[in-house]
């Protein structure tokens, strides 16, 4: 009895040593996990932060080329109409009847909003919009303004709706002297419909700090720091600031009811003209929050390890101690120290259990948020595109064409259900969204997201379809993307070409392949297509990144684009991507 006593009493001691071993090891652990994210989530959203803000730089250097573009391309119309003999006949003769029909022949050639033509008294005498007509502008600046200078006069004035008009004048003149002044007025406005579909909060200021141009009307005429303090949440605002935080590594640049967002400026060359967009950072959270689940995810999968390997390492010696003793005086004690240790080892595997649950129901909840930001904002975007149309056409009474804004709004409310229903289904791995589809939906999709560009131009659209699916494993959003890439690139190089004509091919063999092909000038260099800031458009047009990225974007799904000049002419571009059979849509 004495002698089987002192092994019992001694093994508290190395358990004891041991417990404290585990919570130390337990302890460096969890401080080693939360050093790591709070390094990483540092280190990677300063690195987001700066690419996100390098992308709108980019973006904004491509808005002022185009507004640049737009105000030279008009600063020539007045000097060629002041020289037209048919509107200087019709001047000094008083003879008006074909000067209305002349000014609307040019009016699609020149692309500007309308034309006027004025008598040396200021009157209305032949105009785009007949309804002006015999009005009298004679105290109008761009009137004015035209009479004293001997050069092209470019004037900027408030309408009485509260817009803004843009406008360019020119005196014209018969044997020296004054007999009227031509106006033109620039389209300027279709830059702020573009820039609603985007996410970016978008304004130009002239050169007294004052907003003529935003993707909020209710921004004119205002400072940017007035626009700033606007105490309501208008539909641009939301979107600049939507899922917005304050993040405590990079301050933001400035603060918009509260919340933070990312400023970049540029200059416009025009008149002391600057441009500025407000960026939300909401990009940067989801993929620094992609990342962060991940890290989460692995280090719960380690401790969870640690505590299934501690209890098995229990058990054993729990076993080791039962064989050691073969008294027959200490069977019922050892049969209770068995009990014990084998209750211990399944408290502990019920800890292991519960914390590896909670570590997946955080890590799936990491996983869902993204996806439901990622998947949300197209159609939330596309939603609010649809409204403006439809409050501008019921504006206009045109409800018929606005209840089919309604009815598309309501496709995508439904398309927002099916996505809300569907997330459990999705594999989102690092950022990446991909998923077995239909490339016959992306298509259509892509054609109504180009509706709008579609509609202002003639062109005869082709799309050929098989009647079965053509399934492939991709991500939707970015296929959508070089979709409509392909058909702006369509559409521009059949700018200057009669009867243009686009055709769509979808066909599906040992890989979807989607060909688009058009009439238009062809490409003079195909080696360097693909190359980064390789562009055949005119300065102010473009910087050749679009089909840079395109060309990535399917790298990534596992395909590749293409690109020949068609024997009749025109350019052909060919995206193959591979075809999702059941093989493998296993290995995905």
């Amino acid at each position: 009895m004495t002698g089987a006593r002192p092994p019992a009493s001694s093994s508290p001691v190395p358990r004891n040593g041991a417990g404290w071993r585990v919570r130390i090891a337990v302890m460096t652990l969890i401080c080693v996990a939360v050093a790591t994210v709070w390094v990483t989530n540092s280190w990677l959203t300063e690195r987001f932060t700066e690419s996100t803000r390098n992308r709108a730089q980019v973006r904004l250097a491509l808005y002022s080329g185009n507004v640049v573009s737009e105000l030279q391309r008009a600063s020539v119309v007045p000097l060629l109409l002041s020289r037209d003999p048919t509107l200087i006949g019709a001047l000094n003769a008083g003879d008006y009847s074909k000067s209305s029909q002349r000014l609307i022949s040019y009016l699609e050639e020149i692309g500007a909003a309308s034309l006027l033509l004025l008598d040396r008294d200021g009157r209305v005498v032949a105009a785009t919009d007949r309804s002006l007509l015999g009005a009298q502008h004679g105290k109008m600046a761009y009137f004015i303004e035209a009479q004293r200078a001997n050069d092209t006069v470019f004037i900027t004035s408030e309408t009485e709706a509260g817009g803004i008009e843009f406008t360019y004048s020119r005196r014209m003149m018969s044997d020296r002297e004054p007999i009227g002044v031509i106006v033109v007025e620039v389209d300027l406005q279709k830059f702020e419909r573009s820039w609603a579909g985007i996410a970016d909060a978008v304004l130009i200021t002239d050169s007294e700090g004052k907003i003529i141009l935003a993707t909020e009307p209710r921004w004119r005429r205002l400072t940017i720091e007035q626009a700033l303090e606007e105490r309501s949440a208008p539909s641009a605002i939301s979107r600049a600031i939507q899922a917005t935080a304050d993040w405590g590594v990079l301050p933001p640049d400035a603060y918009i009811m509260g919340e933070g967002v990312m400023r970049n400026e540029a200059r416009i060359p025009f008149q002391g003209w600057r441009i500025t967009s407000f960026t939300t950072y909401s990009s940067v959270r989801e993929r620094v929050n992609g990342v962060l689940a991940l890290e989460i995810m692995g280090f719960a999968m380690l401790l969870a390890l640690s505590f299934y390997l501690l209890s098995r390492r229990a058990l054993s010696r729990s076993i080791l101690f039962q064989r050691e003793s073969a008294e027959l005086r200490r069977l019922n004690a050892r049969l209770q120290r068995e009990i014990a240790e084998r209750e211990k080892v399944e408290k502990n595997l019920e800890v292991a259990e519960q914390t590896l649950a909670q570590s997946s129901k955080l890590a799936a909840l990491g996983e869902m948020s993204a996806a439901v930001s990622h998947e949300l904002n197209q159609p939330l975007a596309a939603m609010k595109t649809y409204l403006a149309g439809a409050r501008l056409l019921l504006q206009r009474k045109r409800p018929e064409e606005a209840l089919s804004s309604f009815q598309r709004i309501d496709d995508l409310i439904e398309r927002m259900g099916a996505i809300t229903r569907q997330l459990k289904s999705y594999a989102r791995k690092g950022g990446e969204a991909f998923e077995p589809l239909d490339m016959r939906v992306s298509v259509s999709s892509a054609l109504s997201m180009m509706e709008p560009q579609l509609k202002q131009r003639h062109v005869t659209i082709n799309r050929v379809l098989p009647p079965d699916p053509v399934p492939v494993m991709a991500d939707r959003i970015r296929l959508e993307q070089v979709i409509i890439n392909l058909l702006r690139n369509a559409l521009d190089a059949t700018k200057d070409t009669e009867d243009a004509q686009i055709d769509l091919i979808l066909s599906a063999g040992e890989t979807a392949t989607l060909t688009v092909r058009d009439n238009g000038h062809g490409i003079d260099d195909l080696e360097s297509l693909f190359e980064p800031f390789y562009t055949t458009k005119p300065p102010g047009d473009g910087v050749g990144l679009g089909l840079a990225i395109s060309s990535s974007i399917v790298a990534d799904l596992g395909g590749r684009l293409t690109a020949r000049n068609a024997a009749g002419g025109g350019a052909v571009f060919e995206v193959q991507l591979p075809i999702l059979g059941e093989e493998t849509a296993a290995a995905e």
